[in-house]
This record gives structure tokens, C-alpha cells and sequence, in this order.
């Protein structure tokens, strides 16, 4: 009877032992999959943004030697496109308050990491 008793404590043990080792496996696959989607949103991202920074650096070069052309002047473009620049950066600095960008930013992560959070809290 003791036998049977230590083969079946035994076998549970392999059994739980086994649950662990899975489930430790799950979350390492679970893990890479996440870290892979980051790996490549980010990749993308830059990437992303490098273009876009290169398109509207050449766009605003293109548009201050077209001013040029257009005034006869070597200068005038350049330092139009330069004032365009320093009149958003005032109004970004002294008009807008953080509270909109924080809003966006709300909205932009509603769906992401904190989605299953807050389906969570709801139960």
C-alpha cells in the first residue's frame, strides 16, 4: 500500500513538474513573440521617421530656393521658410498645453500594452 502511495505522489510530482516546465515555456515563447513585434515596430518606426525627416528637409529646401527664384534673391527664401519655422515653434511653446499631446497619447496607447489591463479590471 505504501508503494502505491509514493508511486502515485510520485507521478503527480512528474505531472506538476511537467505543468511547470510547459507553462515556463509558454511564457518564454510568449516573451520572444512580444519582443519581436517591439523589435520590429521600432525598426519600423525609425525607419519611418528617417524617411519622412529626409522628405521634409528636401521639401523645405525645394520650397526656400523656389522663393529665391521667385523674389531674385539668394537669401529671402531661406529666411522665409526659417521665420515660417520660428513662428510654429512660438506657438508650440507658448500655445499649446502638454494636456493635448497627453490626450493623443491616451488614445494612441488605449489598444496596446495596458488593452488586457483594463479588460481585466472590468471582471
Amino acid at each position: 500500500m505504501a508503494t502505491e502511495d509514493k508511486s502515485k505522489t510520485d507521478s503527480i510530482i512528474a505531472n506538476l513538474m511537467g505543468y511547470i516546465d510547459t507553462r515556463i515555456d509558454l511564457v518564454k515563447l510568449d516573451l520572444q513573440t512580444k519582443l519581436k513585434s517591439i523589435f520590429v515596430s521600432t525598426v519600423h518606426g525609425v525607419l519611418l521617421g528617417l524617411v519622412g525627416l529626409m522628405v521634409l528637409l528636401f521639401l523645405n529646401v525645394f520650397i526656400a530656393l523656389l522663393l529665391n527664384d521667385l523674389l531674385d534673391s539668394h537669401f529671402w527664401g531661406f529666411g522665409i521658410v526659417t521665420l515660417f519655422y520660428l513662428i510654429l515653434l512660438v506657438i508650440l511653446i507658448v500655445g499649446l498645453d502638454k494636456k493635448v499631446f497627453q490626450g493623443m497619447a491616451d488614445k494612441a496607447f488605449r489598444n496596446t500594452i495596458y488593452k488586457t489591463d483594463e479588460s481585466e479590471q472590468t471582471i
